[in-house]
């Protein structure tokens, strides 16, 4: 039998429904894991044992609430809890404790979930890391922003964890420490109280173990059915093969040809294909728009606190003061021209398959990695979810990006549980 700490969402759910796991003992494996490996990953801000235990006791003395019931969920500290600290990765905020729930956590609570704390944060969701490593090897970064949630996650800490992206920060950092990431269709998912950077980029979404935990996510946020649905046939599939102003490195471009060849091996039609030109453009207006929002976004920290910012936030949003409104106006019209152009891209596709991110986890800690590989679908506010299961030369793991239309998260949901199993 599965330890408890390793069970999915999904199965962990299933388990305390039937009367077969009790949340309390779930959460103290849960705990368990997490003593006996934090302080080699430190994928937690803030954790209090007798305070998630709490909430799973209250949980097996109540009837089920909703979809996640008794499972341990992990909050990205950048989202508000009422009844942790909120520290949005900054010493600015390093005793700030929120009023209220974000509306996502509310939501969870609702859900039945147990909030077992909060998950390290870079910066205010930007590039200066925390403390956190990755579970597969700790000498390289877990990526960010959400690194502390997709640690936890990949060291089976907690079955699912809460991260937000403003250019690539969950599907990066869930390549790198190889779990499911998911970033739904910009505004799917409520963004109240959680710390700005950017209204026109950032994404609520989630990391698990598996794509069918992220169906119990939605039903959490938005309503709907608790499961997928399987496909009538295996899908149409666009093999993207685009520079996006950084070359992918070997270990990107063999796992996806990898995938590639593993889908078309499943049944799935694969066809190489090509973006239009215009969304060449498309990675240097993402890059203007959350550097004209983000430093209106961070107006406060940057005039009252700017000597407890690190340097490299100050020198990513120094370029602010030179961007014109009437340039990031063209930034803002490019992406709502290549939103325009999207229905044609999937005309005679139901995803496109494109790197999670330039490879494996870099080495070091100083750094997060490169998110080109995830901006211009950010931007078009495209759904998106990483696949997990194939590593590169240093035995790290490397995700493949599937891509959906506008508005078909269900559907591309569909499509990654279709195709995960076939990545071996």
């Amino acid at each position: 039998m599965k330890p408890l700490h390793e069970l999915t969402a999904t199965e962990a759910a299933a388990a305390i429904a039937g009367g077969t796991l009790t949340s309390e003992a779930l959460v103290a494996a849960c705990l368990e894991r997490i003593t006996a490996r934090e302080e080699r990953v430190g994928a937690w801000q803030y954790l209090d044992a007798e305070q998630a235990l709490a909430q799973a006791r209250a949980r097996d003395r109540s009837p089920a609430r909703g979809p996640l019931h008794g499972v341990p969920v992990g909050i990205k500290d950048l989202i508000d809890t009422a009844d942790m600290p909120t520290t949005y990765g900054s010493p600015i905020y390093a005793k700030h404790q929120p009023a209220w729930d974000a509306a996502c956590v509310a939501l969870l609570r609702a859900a039945g979930a147990v909030i077992m704390g909060k998950t390290v944060t870079t910066e205010f969701a930007m590039f200066t890391p925390g403390k956190t490593a990755n579970p597969h090897n700790p000498a390289h970064t877990p990526g960010g922003s959400s690194s502390g949630s997709a640690a936890a996650v990949a060291d089976n800490m907690v079955p699912l964890a809460l991260g937000t992206q403003t250019a690539g920060s969950i599907i990066r950092p869930a390549s790198f420490c190889g779990v499911v990431g998911y970033k739904p269709t910009h505004g799917q998912f409520p963004v109240a109280g959680i710390k700005a950077l950017s209204q026109t980029l950032d994404t609520l979404g989630g990391m698990a173990r598996s794509v069918s935990d992220m169906a119990l996510l939605r039903a959490a946020f938005v309503g709907g059915a608790t499961h997928l649905q399987a496909l009538p046939q295996p899908p149409r599939i666009g093999l993207c093969h685009t520079q996006q102003g950084a070359p992918a490195m070997p270990a990107t471009q063999q796992a996806l040809e990898t995938a590639a060849r593993q889908l078309a091996a499943a049944g799935a039609q694969v066809r190489e294909m090509e973006l239009p030109a215009e969304f060449d453009r498309l990675v240097a207006a993402q890059e203007t728009v959350q550097v004209f929002e983000g430093a209106r976004c961070c107006a406060y920290e940057l005039t009252r606190h700017r000597p407890q910012l690190s340097q490299k936030l100050l020198d990513l949003l120094a370029p602010a003061e030179h961007i014109s409104y009437a340039a990031y106006a063209e930034a803002l019209a490019v992406a709502e021209t290549c939103r325009g152009q999207l229905q044609a891209v999937f005309s005679e596709h139901d995803a496109l398959l494109v790197p999670s991110a330039p490879g494996e986890a870099p080495a070091g800690l100083d750094a997060t990695g490169n998110p080109v590989f995830n901006r211009l679908w950010t931007l078009l506010h495209t759904p998106a979810v990483t696949l997990p299961g194939l590593t590169g030369p240093h035995g790290l793991p490397v995700g493949i990006q599937v891509i959906g239309p506008l508005g078909m998260d269900e559907r591309l949901l569909a499509i990654a549980a279709w195709m995960h199993p076939c990545l071996g």
